[in-house]
């Protein structure tokens, strides 16, 4: 009876071992290990990450900012009271910063 729970419990083991050895193969485990020995490369890919993120926030930040001053001018052309003084007040204060630069 011994030896019955002993492969029962050897086989319940094995099999949990493939299952942890293949959860470790699809977290790329040995390509973190290997980043982690190779600095340089990890300095480069994550510079090169972060140039790709400030690039990509550029982008979206002007494409954003564009459709903002689109719809402010959509809005603008209502002659509505409230933001129409908004925006002219808006628009003097950015006139008198560039006459105070120049």
């Amino acid at each position: 009876m011994g030896d019955k729970i002993s492969s029962g419990l050897l086989h319940t083991l094995l099999t949990k071992l493939e299952h942890l050895t293949l959860a470790l193969e699809k977290a790329s485990i040995a390509e973190y290990i290997e980043l982690y020995r190779k600095p340089k490369r990890l300095l480069y890919i994550n510079f090169l990450a972060g140039i790709a993120r400030g690039f990509g926030l550029a982008i979206g930040f002007t494409v954003v900012g564009a459709f903002f001053l689109y719809g402010l001018g959509k809005v603008a052309s209502w002659n509505l009271p409230v933001v129409g003084e908004f925006i002219a007040e808006i628009t003097r204060i950015v006139q008198n910063e560039l006459a105070r630069r120049r």
